[in-house]
């Protein structure tokens, strides 16, 4: 295990173990970090020392047949999906590429999209990455060894700890060995695509739409200004609804036919067409205004969402956004310096008890001085203070990464 002053190299899962026990008696807390990608997501760390688990990397074992892939935590993302790419599957959580967004430098791992419990736009048909999390090996902040699950569904017994691990950033345990579900990849896919709506009646129609029969995969709505970045010939001052559709090619013909009935103003959308407006979609930043301005992540109740952005646009002038997930993700852009909870009292005051608001983007001295994650209620933060306790009980990983002063 090769060492600095600053930063510790575990070779295997065995110098991870040793790395965290002696971090564990020596009271120094530990920022774990493997492709670095997402080191802007969340709260700065409070620690001094690094441990780079970036060496753990490459599969594992892969079965096609059996429809999943184990790997070592730190495997590039890209790799895996190459992987997959050969037998024609893919990761149905469509991990998003959030390095734009994020001003990223580093290299997406299985573990980081794990971890952060990512998903692009088809999250609203096939779930979060906890949705397709099956099993790990991992480090806990004790030093020693555990794992959970298995490699089929049907392992998961007892407490579904994939599910806890999932979303945790690194704060309860430190990944070593990842398995995931695979899914054949879609035959094909196509978009019907709807201008002119305002955002009421376009999350109306998302919501029928979702609801049919005809296994809507992606459900978006871009505003004017977001539409108007979105590529090819859109409608000058006309915002855009978006349904993308996936699998065979009869089916996907027949069901975007009778998707086209639910507007006059309906057309469809080819497959390279609609690829490229969905990739925009999930990376979010192709859609935004400015590469430096502060953008908030807001789940609300889709039809809550447009009452939500347009007091929101009252608040702050020039502020705007737009949905994903059939409206139950809302993406808020923000510009101008301002003291840095601001946004957080707009945001947060329009959202009020229903939902959650996390602040995706913003300066480093800003995400460290504002709650990130959405504030937990009393009996809910204390329940994760003791599951912290049992996994982490110095608070030697990533502390302060998802709130400040406490045990993450």
């Amino acid at each position: 295990m090769a060492a600095d002053q600053d930063t510790i190299h575990p070779a295997d899962a065995r110098d991870v173990a040793e790395g965290v026990a002696h971090a564990a008696a020596a009271g120094r807390a530990l920022f774990i970090r493997a492709g670095g990608s997402k080191i802007a997501y969340g709260r700065p760390v409070e620690a001094a020392q690094t441990l780079d688990v970036s060496r753990l990397s490459g599969v594992i074992e892969y079965e096609p047949a059996e429809l999943y892939v184990s790997a070592q935590a730190a495997t590039p993302l890209a790799e895996i999906e190459s992987l997959l790419a050969g037998q024609n599957q893919v990761l149905a959580f469509e991990p998003p590429d959030w390095a734009g967004l994020l001003h990223a430098q580093g290299v997406p791992t299985l573990g980081g999209v794990v971890a952060c419990n990512m998903a692009g736009p088809r999250r609203v048909r096939a779930g979060a990455a906890r949705d397709h999390f099956l099993g790990f090996s991992a480090v806990d902040g004790r030093g020693d060894f555990w794992k959970a699950g298995g490699r089929v569904v049907k392992n998961v017994t007892g407490y579904d700890m994939c599910k806890l691990q999932a979303g945790a950033f690194g704060t309860l345990s430190v990944l070593l060995e990842v398995t995931v579900r695979a899914l054949p990849r879609p035959e094909t896919s196509c978009s019907v695509v709807f201008s002119g709506l305002g955002e009421e009646e376009a999350i109306r129609l998302l919501a029928a739409a979702l609801n049919s029969p005809h296994e809507v995969s992606a459900a978006a709505h871009l505003p004017p200004p977001a539409a108007s970045r979105a590529g090819g010939d859109v409608p000058a001052g006309r915002g855009l609804t978006v349904l993308r559709l996936e699998g065979p090619r009869p089916s996907v013909a027949f069901r975007a036919g009778a998707l086209l009935g639910l507007h006059e103003s309906g057309v469809q959308w080819e497959a390279a067409r609609s690829e490229a407006l969905w990739a925009a979609i999930g990376s979010v930043q192709p859609l935004l205004a400015d590469k430096n301005s502060v953008v908030w992540r807001v789940c609300a109740a889709p039809s809550s969402a447009p009452a939500l952005l347009d007091a929101v646009r009252r608040q702050v002038p020039g502020a705007d956004g737009f949905y994903d997930w059939g409206g139950g993700l809302l993406w808020i852009e923000f510009f101008g310096a301002v003291p840095d909870d601001a946004w957080a009292c707009v945001v947060r005051g329009a959202l009020g008890a229903g939902g959650h608001a996390t602040l995706l983007r913003a300066e480093p001295h800003a995400r460290a001085n504002t709650p990130v994650f959405q504030p937990q209620p009393a009996p809910l933060e204390a329940l994760s203070r003791r599951v912290k306790s049992g996994f982490d009980p110095l608070n030697i990983l990533n502390p302060g990464r998802m709130q400040q002063g406490l045990l993450f």
